[in-house]
C-alpha cells in the first residue's frame, strides 16, 4: 500500500517547528499500520531534522552552532538576492537534510525516547513550507 499527501507548515522565521504530531496524524490517516514514512520538504532554505524533543535548549544550541558555521551576510557569499540570510539559509539546508525516512510499526513511529521531528526554518522571515508525506507499507 502507498499513501501520499502534501502538508503545509507555517513558520515564524528562523528556528525549529515541531512536526511529529502532525506527521503521526497523517500517517494514521493513511490506514497503513507498519512500514516506512518518508518526509520531503520542497524548499532550498529549510530542512528536516530528528533531534532532542525534551529540552528546547538543544535546538537553541543547534541554532547557535549553525550561526557560527554559516553566518548571515558573510562577505564571501555571492548569492544575496533575497537579503543577507539568503545564501546562509541555502548553505544550512545543504548541511542538514531535506528528507527523512522513519520506520513505523502498529501505527507508531519507531523514534527513540527523546527524538522528535522538526522542520528547521533557516530564513529569518515567516514562511509557509510544503511537506510531502509518503507512507509505504
Amino acid at each position: 500500500m502507498y499513501f501520499q499527501t502534501t502538508y503545509p507548515i507555517h513558520t515564524t522565521g528562523r528556528g525549529t517547528v515541531a512536526i511529529t504530531e502532525q506527521v503521526v496524524a497523517v500517517m494514521r490517516e493513511s490506514g497503513i499500520h507498519s512500514g516506512l514514512l518518508n518526509l520531503f520538504v520542497q524548499h532550498t532554505s529549510c530542512s528536516l531534522v530528528i533531534t532532542e524533543n525534551a529540552d528546547p535548549a538543544v535546538r537553541q544550541d543547534l541554532e547557535g552552532l549553525m550561526a557560527r558555521l554559516v553566518p548571515d551576510g558573510d562577505p564571501a557569499w555571492h548569492h544575496d538576492t533575497e537579503g543577507p540570510d539568503d545564501m546562509a539559509a541555502h548553505a544550512r539546508s545543504v548541511l542538514t537534510h531535506t528528507s527523512l525516512t522513519i520506520p513505523f510499526r502498529n501505527g507508531r513511529l519507531l523514534l527513540g525516547s527523546w527524538q522528535g521531528l522538526y522542520l528547521w526554518e533557516h530564513r529569518t522571515a515567516p514562511q509557509t513550507r510544503q511537506l510531502v508525506i509518503s507512507v509505504l507499507g
